[in-house]
């Protein structure tokens, strides 16, 4: 069964195009991809473990998720202003999970879900993680620059997380019930 959810911000969960900066550069408001809300809930209900795994700046993602009512449901945040390094570094992943009690032996038991295939699916994909591109905005690339760019899964909006977690976890309850022979 999967152990976690690893969960971008931006256009992930969150409409970059709808965010406001203050002076300093932090975002001040911005509002959530039409089903997002909803969906973390969801997981959480689902008893699913989430952590934030995204690049920006920690106050940004403060003001928006927590005004958002999303950050009390995420068991730990990986964000690159604090860590010192951004998506692809396999440090932010490690980070997460460490911060869940998970090693890299527990990566085919978590997912992470983005909207870059560059840092979020080519990151995950590289430390053997379940890779699940959110497809919702055009702003960045389609097309994978590299093989290690190409995601396991894809979902055009959150609303469709909870549903292909579930396929997921009857594929794994399948494979472990009926392993192949080797």
């Amino acid at each position: 069964m999967l152990k976690a959810v690893f969960l971008d911000s931006g256009d992930t969960l969150v409409n970059e195009d709808s965010e406001k900066f203050d002076a300093d550069g932090y975002v001040i408001e911005a509002g959530l991809i039409p089903g997002a809300l909803e969906m973390v809930r969801s997981l959480t209900k689902e008893g699913y473990r989430l952590a934030l795994v995204a690049d920006g700046r920690v106050r940004s993602f403060d003001t928006v998720l927590g005004g958002h009512g999303i950050a009390p449901h995420f068991h730990a945040q990986v964000i690159s202003e604090s860590e010192g390094c951004s998506k692809p570094d396999p440090r932010m992943f490690q980070k997460a999970m460490s911060s869940l009690g998970l090693t890299a032996g527990d990566a085919e038991t978590i997912v992470m879900v983005g909207n870059h295939l560059e840092r979020d699916i080519g990151g995950a994909n590289n430390l053997g993680i379940i890779s699940i591109w959110q497809s919702w905005s055009r702003k960045r690339t389609h097309i994978p620059a590299d093989p290690i760019e190409v995601p396991r899964y894809t979902i055009r909006s959150p609303g469709e997380l909870p549903g292909l977690l579930a396929d997921i976890e009857r594929q794994m309850a399948r494979a472990k019930s009926n392993p192949t022979p080797g």
